[in-house]
């Protein structure tokens, strides 16, 4: 090992990952991560419920890995031939994502791990589909918000499908409003506290927000 000041490196072997524990001469300690767990400290959020009608019966997925591209609104999400639901939303280039809360965590993560092949996620799971405006997928009555939207495009290299926004609703009865966020790893963290610094951002925010 090197002396006093310069770095000193321990390898700890984990049961999930391997972390390499850096010790600076300040005393600062880093942990560095496997690069295949990197994605765990950039993971997007909140977790969502797209539905979708293929003619013939309603079905939802549970997605974790969403972004909003730009004001417009755009939105992408990761999705593929994996899921059930991606030949409907591949043929009929509409769906609505909805946003769960963190009461519905366990049935948002019981969604996610059957299929709609052979199951009726509404029934199996005591969710309300409701009527939408513009799209025939159907909304979640017991969700916290539910975006309208119609599929503008889809990078198959990379399973991102790029979602506009046709129409959004928010339940403003509602009194849980906290959203979860997946880890990755199986573990979830929930929303914390709201701070405010629009003024200091005025000038990046378009009109209305």
């Amino acid at each position: 090992m090197e002396k006093a000041g310069k770095i000193k490196a321990w390898l700890v072997s984990f049961e999930l990952m391997r972390i390499v524990f850096i010790k600076t001469g300040g005393g600062v300690l880093v942990e560095q991560l496997e690069i295949s767990r990197a994605f765990m400290l950039l993971e997007p959020g909140p977790v969502v419920l797209v539905t979708t009608n293929d003619g013939k019966k309603d079905n939802i997925m549970t997605i974790s890995w969403t972004m909003v591209m730009d004001f417009t609104p755009v939105f992408a999400m990761t999705t593929g031939e994996w899921n059930y639901s991606f030949r409907a939303l591949r043929t009929t280039k509409e769906c609505v994502v909805a946003v769960p809360t963190v009461d519905m965590l366990d049935k948002v993560v019981g969604i996610g791990t059957c299929s709609g092949s052979d199951t009726d996620k509404f029934t199996k799971f005591k969710l309300t589909p409701v009527k939408g405006k513009m799209v025939k997928a159907p909304l979640i009555q017991e969700c916290l918000a539910n975006i309208e939207c119609r599929v503008i495009d889809i990078i198959k290299r990379h399973n991102i499908v790029i979602l506009e926004a046709l129409a959004a609703y928010f339940d403003t009865s509602r009194k849980e409003k906290r959203t979860v966020h997946a880890v990755g790893d199986g573990t979830f963290i929930v929303d914390g506290r709201k701070l405010d610094r629009r003024m200091l951002m005025a000038s990046k925010l378009p009109a209305g927000v």
